[in-house]
């Protein structure tokens, strides 16, 4: 199943493979939940990298956080989703992700995705 995962585009091969996420990062979503988080966690770490997409001329390893980095924010969105963090009851059931009042998941995302970044040189800082 993972080896028809695309980029974000819908064409071309997915930036971070599914294979990457299981072994390079740990990961433990389902190839569907992946894909379907990707696209979310492509635009955090662009936006925090201004790269959307791994550079192997990077090297000493900066490549390999970049995609650690996008596979951090693509848990985080698959928990959280993008909007606010939260939880809910019905009756006597309730399921709560509280983190802290008034975050949400993209927020989330990117403190997961700066985790992975850090040290890297990588976290855009707005002028280039």
């Amino acid at each position: 199943m993972s080896e028809g995962l695309t980029g974000a585009a819908g064409c071309g091969p997915a930036p971070v493979s599914y294979e990457f996420y299981q072994d390079g990062y740990g990961g433990a979503l389902a190839a569907e939940a992946f894909a379907e988080a990707l696209p979310a966690a492509m635009r955090c770490v662009g936006a925090l990298t201004g790269a959307r997409e791994a550079r192997e001329e990077w090297g000493g390893g900066v490549a390999d956080a970049w995609r650690r980095a996008v596979c951090a924010a693509a848990d985080a969105f698959a928990e959280y989703g993008e909007g606010r963090v939260g939880g809910f009851s019905i009756g006597s059931f309730s399921v709560t992700n509280y983190r802290d009042e008034g975050t949400t998941g993209s927020e989330v995302a990117r403190g997961a995705a700066l985790a992975e970044l850090a040290g890297t040189g990588l976290c855009f800082s707005g002028v280039r």
